[in-house]
């Protein structure tokens, strides 16, 4: 069946069904349209699904798409052949689950008329269907690839001026059917919003028509961690129409403000409207940040009390109101601390919640002089917060710290009485083990006197990422002795460890990188020895990698000639032979003059770019 998909392409006005090897036709017509031999539609508690023998043929269209095709034309007949098999019977298609992740290959690969047109056959003939298809846990997906396609509807016209006519024709299909789609959003916008897979299909819609859009939605898998990092966003020209929609469509969902703070899905559409409109509505994003903050805190709360501080301890909210203080420009946020959270920072960074708003509060304060006032505010609870495990805080109260320039020895000085190797002073040196395992000095070295014990030695273990991320933002700080003192006092076995380990690797890169030269020699010397083992190691040799590019020239020569005579190790591990290679050692081995002189230019333009960047 699948072969005859590409041997041909169907003519316009009809044409003979494809008929299956197992039957005369009537058959597979039956089964594609999810009826049973009785001519009545296959049904799971109520609801039509498609029948095993077209649910195979969609599984076997979907591993004929994985092979791949020859050129595009072989492509787009098979494309244009199946989703003919579609035609009539999209709805039921799309609703299933081998039918849905078959059609969201299909269409980036169709026509923009193609897809205009089974967007216009999932919503019926009143294009009301298109709700229910929305909010289903399949459908859904369908619907969003559809809309998605309109980021191509300037492509073909690039790459060939003479179809631009013919081009901006086929879109006219979808973008109509996009228009289509966001009316029966804004005349049941309540129910989309509150809707686990319609809400999906909003967020979507937001993107398209603000003009631009992020990587394809996928499953996740029971079980796997959500990467919390925003998507990269790709922008795309929109039409006109677009433009007066997306501001019709903002207005709808303002008028459901209220579900924003009471619905967790919904609120996630909120997010969604602030982040692409203050990538391509700035203006619009203002308007609506401040019709938000204008009914957060109009509502009613204890006397006396900010009704923000409710808002903030709220799991829909909070998020809310974290989106709002990124987009946020100066003098809204002057105004949030001022008017609402001044004098209770500490007790919003030891919430479990409440705590996620704080960071970015700190992060966004980072570029202003407001950063101080929170500064002065927080690490009056730094061990507190500490105590509470919300390390994120302080985290972001050290990056911000190194970004703005400002109160860092205060802060220093605070985290090295928090984890109690402030005092005695011989204490100072074990502050990077400390810091990177969060741990105080007691539990880290089994002392059960807080004062005159004497350290002894602890291979370095517990390296977590926090304090990773913690001790990353300090080696930026202007001054760092005590950083580069405590990790020049570690045992070659603690640096190898500090090299090979997930979290402590990047400690490692950012603390040698950073230093000067004389700092890094220092550094370089006690690594000495260690250099092969490190190139034979997964992390180990991103670091070397890092350290080699920030060295002199004769610190490199230092590092070469402990690597060369281990050539037969090196150029035989996975890892390691890559480090021979960018480190042109057999150049350093027969020509050695030739590799100097390369790594003395390599030096000075290396030099010259630092120098214009600072």
């Amino acid at each position: 069946m699948l072969a005859k998909a590409e041997e041909r392409k169907p003519k316009k006005g009809g044409g003979k069904k494809r008929r299956h090897a197992a039957d005369d036709g009537k058959g597979e017509e039956k089964k594609m349209k999810g009826e049973d031999d009785n001519g009545k539609g296959q049904r799971d508690g109520g609801k039509k699904r498609l029948d095993a023998l077209s649910v195979g043929y969609f599984r076997r269209v979907g591993e004929r798409l994985s092979e791949g095709f020859e050129d595009n034309e072989e492509r787009e007949i098979f494309v244009e052949n199946v989703l003919s098999e579609v035609k009539g019977k999209a709805v039921l298609v799309a609703m299933d689950r081998t039918g849905s992740i078959t059609l969201q290959r299909l269409l980036p690969l169709s026509s923009l008329e193609k897809v205009g047109e089974v967007l216009a056959e999932l919503g019926g003939k009143s294009g009301l269907e298109l709700q229910a298809v929305s909010c289903d846990r399949c459908g859904g997906h369908v619907v969003e690839s559809a809309v998605r396609q309109m980021s191509r509807w300037t492509e073909a016209s690039q790459d060939d001026p003479s179809a631009a006519s013919e081009e901006e024709a086929s879109c006219g299909v979808l973008e109509a059917q996009v228009l289509s789609l966001t009316q029966v959003v804004r005349d049941n916008i309540a129910e989309f919003i509150k809707h686990t897979h319609g809400s999906h299909v909003v967020r979507t819609l937001l993107h398209v028509l603000a003009g631009c859009v992020g990587p394809p939605r996928t499953e996740s898998r029971p079980g796997a961690k959500e990467r919390n990092v925003a998507p990269q966003l790709t922008d795309f020209e929109i039409p006109t129409s677009f433009w007066y929609e997306l501001k019709h469509l903002t207005e709808t969902l303002m008028e459901n403000l209220n579900l924003s703070v009471t619905d967790a899905v919904a609120s996630t559409v909120f997010q969604t409207m602030l982040t692409v409109c203050h990538r391509k509505r700035p203006k619009l994003c203002k308007q609506l940040i401040r019709s938000i903050m204008e009914y957060l805190t109009s509502r009613s709360a204890a006397p006396g009390v900010s009704p923000l501080l409710v808002f903030l301890k709220d799991q829909a909210s909070s998020r809310l109101i974290e989106t709002i203080i990124q987009q946020s420009h100066k003098s809204l946020l002057r105004d949030l601390y001022k008017n609402h959270l001044k004098g209770q920072l500490v007790d919003l960074a030891l919430h479990p919640i409440a705590n996620f708003p704080i960071q970015r509060l700190t992060a966004a304060s980072a570029k202003y002089k407001l950063f101080v006032r929170l500064f002065d505010e927080l690490v009056q609870g730094v061990e507190a917060i500490l105590a509470a495990g919300h390390m994120g805080v302080i985290v972001q109260l050290a990056e911000s710290c190194a970004e703005s320039g400002e109160k860092q020895d205060e802060l220093m000085q605070c985290l090295m009485h928090a984890f109690h190797c402030a005092e005695p002073g011989s204490r100072h040196v074990s502050c990077l083990p400390l810091f990177m395992s969060l741990l105080t000095y007691e539990v880290y070295y089994h002392s059960d006197t807080a004062e005159g014990s004497t350290q002894t030695q602890v291979p370095l273990s517990s390296i977590c990422y926090h304090g990773s991320r913690l001790v990353q933002a300090l080696a930026r700080f202007k001054e760092r002795s005590h950083l580069l003192s405590s990790l020049r006092t570690l045992s070659p076995a603690d640096l190898l460890t500090l090299a090979s380990d997930p979290a402590g690797s990047h400690v490692l890169q950012a603390l040698v990188t950073t230093s000067s030269d004389k700092g890094r020699g220092k550094i370089l010397k006690r690594m000495e020895g260690l250099f092969v083992q490190m190139a034979c190691s997964r992390l180990g040799s991103r670091v070397l990698e890092a350290i080699w590019y920030s060295a002199s020239v004769s610190q490199k020569q230092s590092i070469a000639q402990e690597l060369v005579p281990s050539e037969n190790q090196l150029r035989s591990d996975q890892f390691a032979r890559h480090v021979w290679a960018k480190f042109a050692l057999s150049h350093f081995v027969h020509r050695r003059a030739h590799w100097q002189e390369i790594q003395t230019g390599e030096s000075k333009k290396r030099k010259l770019f630092s120098d214009i960047l600072e």
